[in-house]
């Protein structure tokens, strides 16, 4: 069973909680136990597992991302100057593989799962792929 989400990212660098989507998609599929791939199909943005409960590890991975990988650095070749949001993408990866156990996210306490922008704003497609097994 395939699904795809469209998103829309408001900032250049964003880290969106997809948790409560995925979830209604495992839900209406009534798969019981299984697997659900979160797979973003771009090479400026990711997905990650990470704390929902404070804001602010959003902000402080963001912000970290942004000295780790400055936008502008003047040894950066690739000529559309986005340099920094595919080293971004490259280090939070394409996609993460969530356990269904009892028809539901097998998610620890605090993680949710996220769709991590690194160049936009723009309009987004990310993929789920459940797996009944």
């Amino acid at each position: 069973m395939l699904h795809t989400l469209q998103l829309t990212t408001a900032r250049r660098d964003e880290m969106r909680d997809i948790t409560r989507d995925v979830a209604a998609f495992v839900a209406k599929s009534g798969v019981q136990e299984g697997t659900v791939l979160v797979y973003c199909p771009h090479t400026t943005a990711g997905i990650a597992i990470n704390e929902n409960a404070d804001p602010d590890v959003k902000k402080d991975v963001l912000m970290r991302l942004d000295e780790v990988y400055p936008w502008e650095h003047p040894k950066y070749r690739h000529s559309e100057g986005n340099t920094a949001s595919h080293l971004k993408s490259i280090t939070t990866g394409p996609s993460q593989t969530i356990i269904i156990r009892g028809g539901r996210l097998l998610l620890g306490r605090w993680q949710g799962i996220y769709f991590c922008e690194f160049d936009g704003p723009r309009t987004r497609e990310c993929h789920l792929k459940i797996m009944q097994g």
